[in-house]
């Protein structure tokens, strides 16, 4: 197991197979499937599947990825946050996901900034973008909280409306 951030809260490591359960349960929970959409985890392998086609592979192809967010009073997986490279974008993208029951209750928040410090500071990096359905209005929330802008809207996916692009130039912030 590789922890890669430590909050007051939080822990944020790398996904390992042992998550498959957890994220059949985060990938079919009803915010989910409303704003990030079907994915078709159902089972064990279908979860091996996605951890390996995403963010295992984009740890050993990007030295970055979505984490496992765990609750550390408990050890149990309530979210996932990080960043992904995705083809069409110019930019690593952050993103976030929690358990309903686990919403609204700052971890997001404590997630997502520890993110762009560890983006910031550790990665380098010095822009980070994300994408996001204009109904989604707890996720811009979090995003405008965190410090990301509006900077239009994007066509990524071809037959779906148009997304909302945020950004942040990570040069010019004291995280």
């Amino acid at each position: 197991m590789s922890i890669i951030l430590e909050t007051n809260r939080l822990i944020l490591r790398e996904f390992t197979f042992s998550d498959a359960e957890f994220i059949i349960e985060l990938l079919n929970s009803p915010s989910w499937l409303q704003y990030i959409g079907e994915r078709n985890v159902k089972t064990i392998d279908d979860a091996n599947e996605y951890l390996k086609s995403g963010s295992l592979k984009s740890y050993k192809e990007n030295g970055f990825g979505f984490y496992a967010v765990i609750y550390k009073s408990s050890l149990k997986p309530i979210g996932l946050c990080g960043l992904t490279k995705r083809p069409n974008l110019p930019n690593p993208d952050i993103g976030f996901a929690f358990l309903p029951d686990k919403t609204s209750k700052g971890y997001g928040y404590e997630a997502a900034s520890a993110v762009l410090d560890y983006a910031k500071n550790s990665l380098k990096i010095n822009k980070i973008i994300a994408i996001v359905q204009p109904n989604n209005h707890k996720s811009i929330g979090l995003l405008r909280k965190i410090g990301l802008q509006q900077n239009g809207l994007i066509d990524s996916y071809p037959d779906e409306p148009a997304l909302m692009l945020f950004e942040i130039s990570l040069n010019n912030i004291h995280i």
